[in-house]
């Protein structure tokens, strides 16, 4: 095989010019290419491709005309692929990467030129995510405003499936590029996603360095989709999946074996995710396993594929999903959604999702929505809430990110009330009488009822409970479908203006029997319960 190859080799370099552009297999992988931005340091950015096996590939960077680095390797059978990893390197550019390709007598030479280096994230989900800017609140003013962000560069990757694990991107919709209002938005629920684009565009604005950002997502898809094999068989999932499911690929893996898995051997900051909607009605007992296990998963193989340059528990943010009109979806399936999307603790981070966090959108809802209300506008604000996220998880900022959660609770049964204590400042900015609810229980049978919102001070809100005549058992916080209009939830936090997340929790077991007097109850929230 090997003299076959030689001979091979040796009738090309006879055939073509000793310094033959891309040919013969040669070539980047698809997402390797102009303008791109590669991870900065402290990791190292991988260069890799396709070419001859046994050939040797020389990966050289540089920056005016400078050569900054080289780097050989040699192509591997049986794979044809080739991989380096660059040195760390510091943000800023532009730089341009050659390849050169040889064999025997034969050189094959590709070039990228304007490559930026900096954080790279990718975006993933369903039709939120994939919205484009030209669908969201003012798209005429967002279009038009990219002359400073032209150090944000944007990548929409196709609309594929595949069987089986694709090593390399089968297409790629929107190659590397600077954002224009033209790239931004190619027609409803195409390139580019406004949630990728305008998290990127905040990032950039904090840390003033390249942002790279790579759009992967399908309308319509449930989790099974995005996850591999591995983490749906942890989480006990059937492998078949109705073919008349939804508008987009529903089958175990097919997104993730041909959206995500090609981009595993990249370097990546993180990842941003905005889905949840086709699982309301689908598997959704499980969610609270399988997007756990759809993250350990996507930072297992990233880190495996860039060759450990990826942080092993890269930042992962996601979109708590906001609020659609009653017929849309059943009334207890969103609000289970949501909890489940935090693993069941109403908060992130937490034990079983690490270095992640949320932006919660329950008070973004959009009635006059011409997508659907299941498709609200105002993506600024979802991209704006992730952004604070990432900011704190991801770089370290001491800032709020997250709303306010009751960290105990004083049940003052004499006087009818249930004391909730916040761990932050509270902005009661409405009181409500029906988006906090009880639950009471007699001989087993249980109903939630309205504990309207009585007094309340900076860090603490007292509950009228006097509805409930029997036992009190539970207490949760905008569980339904549609807790509030627009930004008008009762409870933000007073600065960050970031609304109170659901939550549910159980408390009948913490409560002596003696209920005369002032108890106080701890709110451990890994005993929060459905």
């Amino acid at each position: 095989m090997v003299a076959l190859g030689f001979v091979f080799g040796l009738v090309l370099s006879l055939l073509l010019p000793a310094d033959a552009s891309a040919d013969v297999g040669f070539r980047f992988a698809s997402y390797i290419d102009n303008y791109m931005v590669l991870q900065k340091e402290p990791a190292g950015a991988v260069i890799w491709g396709y070419g001859v096996s046994g050939a040797t590939v020389t990966v050289t960077l540089c920056q005016d005309q400078e050569t900054i680095m080289k780097k050989v390797t040699s192509v591997k059978a049986p794979s044809s692929s080739w991989m380096v990893v660059l040195d760390p390197v510091k943000p800023g550019g532009p730089y341009e990467v050659i390849a050169q390709q040889t064999y025997g007598r034969m050189n094959f030479t590709l070039r990228v030129h304007d490559v930026l280096f900096g954080d790279v994230w990718l975006c993933s989900g369903q039709s939120n995510m994939q919205m484009t800017v030209s669908q969201i609140f003012n798209a005429t003013s967002e279009l038009s405003d990219t002359a400073a962000y032209q150090s944000v560069r944007i990548l929409a990757v196709s609309l594929n499936q595949a069987l089986q694990e694709l090593e390399d991107l089968a297409g790629v919709d929107l190659r590397w590029s600077k954002p224009t209002s033209e790239n931004l938005g190619h027609g409803d629920f195409k390139y580019m996603s406004a949630v990728c684009w305008l998290f990127g565009r905040y990032l950039y604005d904090t840390l003033q360095y390249p942002v790279g950002l790579i759009a992967s997502s399908w309308a319509g898809t449930p989790i099974e989709a995005w996850s591999s094999e591995r983490s749906l068989k942890a989480c006990g999932v059937p492998r078949f999946i109705p073919s008349d499911f939804g508008t987009g690929p529903s089958e175990n893996s097919v997104l993730w074996n041909a959206m995500v898995h090609p981009l595993h051997n990249m370097t990546l900051k993180g990842v941003i995710w905005y889905q949840g909607e086709s699982n309301i009605n689908f598997n959704r007992d499980l969610y609270n396993c399988t997007f756990p296990a759809l993250i350990e998963d996507w930072r297992q193989t990233f880190h495996r594929g860039s060759q450990g340059q990826t942080e092993r528990f890269f930042p992962f943010g996601f979109v708590q999903l906001s609020s659609f009109l009653s017929g849309a979806t059943s009334s207890e399936g969103l609000p289970h959604i949501r909890w489940h999307q935090t693993a069941d603790f109403g908060y992130v981070p937490n034990l079983r999702m690490p270095n992640t966090f949320m932006a919660v959108a329950m008070d973004l809802c959009d009635r006059n929505s011409p997508f659907g209300s299941a498709h609200p506008r105002d993506k600024q604000t979802v991209a704006y809430r992730l952004h604070l996220g990432a900011r704190a998880v991801a770089y370290g900022e001491k800032l709020t990110f997250q709303g306010p959660l009751p960290q105990k609770m004083e049940l003052l049964a004499d006087r009818g009330l249930l004391n909730l204590t916040y761990s932050q400042q509270i902005l009661v900015q409405r009181q409500d009488k029906k988006i906090f609810e009880v639950s009471c229980c007699s001989d087993q049978q249980c109903k939630w009822l309205p504990a309207p919102m009585d007094t309340f001070s900076t860090q603490t809100l007292a509950l009228d409970i006097t509805s409930c005549q029997d036992t009190l058992v539970a207490v949760r916080y905008a569980w339904s479908t549609w807790p509030c209009e627009y930004k008008q939830c009762p409870l933000y936090h007073p600065t960050s203006t970031l609304p109170a997340p659901p939550f549910t929790a159980f408390i009948t077991n913490q409560i002596p029997d003696d209920l005369s007097k002032g108890q106080m109850i701890s709110m451990h929230y890994d005993h929060i319960l459905l």
